[in-house]
């Protein structure tokens, strides 16, 4: 019988028939995981083998001043191995590809850092790859798509709907439910059908359960606030779940894009336009019509550019555990280029919502708090976004060329 689970009123597992096998077989597979007492042992040591774990906690000495209000701590998933907090997920979910006995994996990936850690994950274990994205994603994230056709990964650009996230989530499902006896869908964040809201939130714990431990041995004491950027929600899961039990303030910070009245943003949870519905296998707050088709959204992060939300997070927002906020993308490029110059850093885009967010805040508390920010991935990625943000348009074409250039010499 299929296992479903429910958070609140969100989550389930609302599948087409030639797929339920499959999830009870994964099901059936992380439940026996998670009950093996040597298999998070097993994880954490790959990880700290393979990856960077446990990633720094970096005391940002110059913001900390620059504003005069509270302390303020970055959690550096950026360090973390393909620069993201997204091979905790997969490097887990190839644990459990071995386990199983699949030969193939399968992705999704919008700003391509889940793309990268996929490809690497399955160079990794020796497993055949494709990853699916968005054309318009692929377009602006090339620098990943270089890397991830490298590892050995067939990408492929998916051109229907919005061609983002949405649209290559679809497209993967359907590859798996073509091929689901030897290929494994490795989703790249804490959405979907159960068991994924589980499994990938359990994988990304290790953020959460390392930050408490370094924040405590440093200060002896725990922030007032934690905040983290939300496409899906894996990487604020992940870092939230050290915290849940903490009188802690969790801030969960959205892509408010153009402004949240412009029609062109992916907040769901932070506007009044996401509402309950069921798509891709499960129920959360999605950004859909009255009829429930789902809308077009947008972000300059290409990674917060999806239409619903993990249902944990959905959950957690109406029992008010996580408080939601949106930050819009002029406030997210400036909160990029102060966190470069005051420290030397560059989070990706993504993370520079939680950043902006954090910023705006900053200013009314008072220097005995202590604020953590998850720097999810770093921004190497976004430096064609960035450029032409910046209007250096003749900048960033000389980068695109030179890199067009690059790789068809290798191809050649």
């Amino acid at each position: 019988m299929l296992e479903t689970r429910y958070y609140g009123e969100f989550g389930g597992a609302y599948l087409p028939e030639i797929l339920v096998s499959t999830f009870e077989e994964l099901a059936a597979a992380f439940r026996d995981a998670r009950n093996d007492a040597g298999f998070w042992e097993q994880y954490k040591n790959m990880m700290s083998t393979y990856s960077c774990r446990p990633t720094p906690l970096t005391y940002a000495e110059n913001l900390s001043a620059y504003f005069g209000g509270p302390q303020i701590y970055i959690k550096r998933e950026d360090l973390n191995h393909t620069g993201a907090h997204k091979a905790n997920n997969v490097m887990g979910q190839g644990m459990l590809v071995k386990r199983m006995g699949k030969r193939r994996v399968i992705a999704e990936t919008g700003a391509g850092q889940h793309g990268v850690a996929t490809a690497t994950m399955a160079a990794k274990f020796g497993l055949d790859c494709a990853i699916y994205m968005g054309e318009l994603d692929v377009a602006r994230q090339r620098p990943n798509v270089f890397w991830m056709e490298r590892l050995g990964a067939t990408v492929i650009p998916v051109k229907d709907g919005s061609r983002t996230l949405k649209d290559a989530i679809n497209a993967a499902m359907r590859d798996w439910a073509a091929n689901m006896d030897d290929t494994h869908y490795v989703l790249g964040t804490a959405c979907g059908a159960h068991p994924y809201p589980e499994m990938v939130a359990y994988f990304q714990s290790i953020i959460g359960q390392e930050a408490r431990r370094q924040i405590l041995h440093r200060e002896g004491r725990l922030p007032a606030r934690v905040y983290a950027c939300v496409g899906g929600g894996s990487n604020a899961l992940g870092i939230f779940s050290g915290f849940y039990d903490d009188p802690t303030e969790l801030v969960g910070v959205e892509a408010g894009g153009e402004g949240l009245d412009s029609g062109q943003h992916a907040s769901r949870l932070a506007s009044a336009e996401g509402t309950p519905g069921i798509a891709q296998g499960y129920k959360t707050y999605f950004l859909q019509n009255k009829d429930g088709q789902m809308q077009e959204t947008h972000s300059v992060a290409a990674g917060l550019d999806y239409v619903g939300v993990s249902p944990i997070l959905a959950a957690m927002r109406d029992d008010g555990r996580i408080r939601f906020e949106a930050a819009m993308d002029r406030e997210v490029l400036d909160a990029f280029t102060l966190t470069m110059e005051k420290e030397g850093l560059i989070p990706a885009l993504e993370s520079a919502h939680a950043f902006a967010q954090a910023f705006k805040e900053a200013p009314d508390m008072i220097p005995d708090e202590i604020i953590l920010i998850n720097q999810s991935g770093r921004g190497d990625k976004d430096i064609f976004t960035v450029a032409d943000a910046f209007s250096d348009r003749q900048w960033s074409r000389f980068i695109i060329t030179k890199a067009e250039e690059y790789g068809a010499k290798l191809v050649s």
